[in-house]
């Protein structure tokens, strides 16, 4: 399918690296804003979910800008990587920012601030992430090696995932908690996060990459062909659930570790590890797997898996905390398929839109699959904080004891393990109708080549 010769290793972890950059990103802030917002800044649990979702709202627009923005792009770098250097450069500034928050007279005033600099975090975040995405289209055509590419990347994201929610709580506490543990986390992430996005774009210049074209879309034009593809279409709406489902999961732990299991900062660390290690272990078996399930077959597997395990954390107690961890190193195990696969499927979806109209957009489906995947994300955290909210959680400042209600207590494994495994069990019968596989694929070549021979 695709005459080029094989990626070599170093170019394989060269794009990886950037990875564990974004997996921070996306780790942290879903992990520990909206407890950093109840718990440190005293802001309402109903309030600081809209302080993680309202920024999102600006994802929908401005990711699909950035999409065709580098299809649109001439420069000696190639398309992609200029935004690569942008956002590798502003986003640790802002991700610090984030967590640096002034001593404001009012809770209104915290809101605003959190609300705006993550809003800035998230702009920068798409000037790297969406650009970065569409490279693998760019890099190979053939199906199997784009599992393989994807599985580095993935391997590379959990250890960025790792790195946030494992080191994020610990640094908290390092930092002496509070506003300066955070602000100490916030810095020190930040650099992190600083050398592997930029580790990134030097490792890739090298890539294979495809200099501008001119056919490129607006935003509405965007939407239409999304959803046109119906692969993509499908792959996107299926995502969107699951993705909501982990970001309230990942919402609710710290409150289900603080509150459920009556532990510390060290509780989420090794949750975290328990989550991430088996799952960065588990990534080569999974990429086998798909050679005998295909990717469909075994993105379905590993998203049953996850939703069975998830929902048997409901019956977490101190008592049982020794169980937990096992439990959650199953998780481990089936988040590892449920990470890789949707994004060595969407490469696909991009090779198909490709062969039927011989346009090459891949920056316009990226980012409207980046403005999907933020928006899943943020409905997530808002309907953990709304939830909570709505069954009595209280919220508090550092140095206060607040003793939770029965109510509340029942809203965070709700939370944490009700809601997550509903919302990945709803996206099953959605990608049911996912019907691009690589016989399908070799197809639709094949056409596209007889077209071409036709107009010739």
């Amino acid at each position: 399918m695709d005459a080029r010769p094989r990626l070599p290793v170093s170019l394989l972890l060269g794009y990886g690296v950037g990875s564990v950059g974004t997996g921070m990103f996306t780790t942290v802030p879903g992990l520990l804003l909206l407890y950093f917002m109840t718990d440190t800044l005293g802001i309402p649990a109903g309030l600081a979910g809209w302080a993680v979702f309202v920024p999102k709202l600006w994802d929908v627009l401005i990711d699909p800008l950035v999409g065709t923005l580098s299809d649109r792009t001439r420069s000696r770098l190639g398309r992609r990587r200029p935004y690569l250097l942008a956002g590798g450069l502003l986003l640790p500034v802002f991700f610090a920012a984030l967590f640096n928050v002034p001593v404001f007279a009012s809770q209104r005033a915290s809101f605003l601030y959190v609300a705006f600099a993550f809003l800035l975090a998230a702009t920068a975040f798409a000037v790297f992430q969406v650009p970065y995405l569409a490279m693998p289209a760019e890099m190979t055509r053939d199906y199997h090696e784009r599992t393989t590419l994807m599985a580095y990347r993935v391997a590379f994201m959990s250890a960025g995932v790792l790195t946030g929610g494992a080191a994020a709580p610990l640094l908290v506490q390092a930092g002496g908690g509070g506003r300066p543990g955070y602000a100490l986390m916030g810095v020190v992430l930040g650099c992190v996060c600083l050398a592997t996005l930029l580790g990134a774009f030097f490792a890739t210049r090298r890539a294979p990459r495809l200099e501008h074209v001119e056919s490129s879309l607006g935003f509405g034009q965007q939407l239409r062909a999304a959803a046109g593809n119906r692969p993509f279409f499908v792959l996107l709406a299926g995502y969107f659930l699951q993705l909501a489902a982990l970001s309230c999961l990942l919402s609710a732990v710290p409150f289900y570790a603080k509150y459920v299991l009556r532990g510390n900062a060290r509780t989420v660390t090794l949750l975290f590890a328990c989550l991430i290690v088996p799952a960065m272990a588990a990534m080569p078996a999974w990429n086998l797997l798909s050679r005998r399930l295909g990717k469909l077959g075994s993105y379905a597997l590993s998203t049953t898996a996850f939703a069975a395990i998830n929902l048997s954390l409901l019956a977490g107690s101190p008592e049982r905390s020794h169980l937990i961890y096992i439990q959650v190193v199953l998780l481990g195990l089936a988040y590892a398929g449920a990470q890789l696969f949707p994004f060595s499927m969407l490469p696909d979806t991009i090779h198909a839109d490709q062969a039927r109209s011989g346009l090459r957009r891949e920056g316009a489906f990226t980012g409207v699959w980046t403005a999907n995947e933020k928006t899943g994300m943020a409905v997530g955290a808002l309907l953990a904080g709304l939830l909570l909210d709505f069954m009595g959680f209280k919220e508090s400042v550092p140095g206060q004891v607040v003793s939770q209600t029965a109510h509340a207590l029942v809203g965070i494994r709700i939370a944490c393990a009700g809601l997550p495994p509903l919302l990945l069990l709803l996206s099953l019968p959605i990608l049911r109708f996912y019907d691009l596989g690589p016989e399908r694929l070799a197809s639709l070549d094949r056409e596209a080549l007889l077209s071409k021979q036709g107009e010739a």
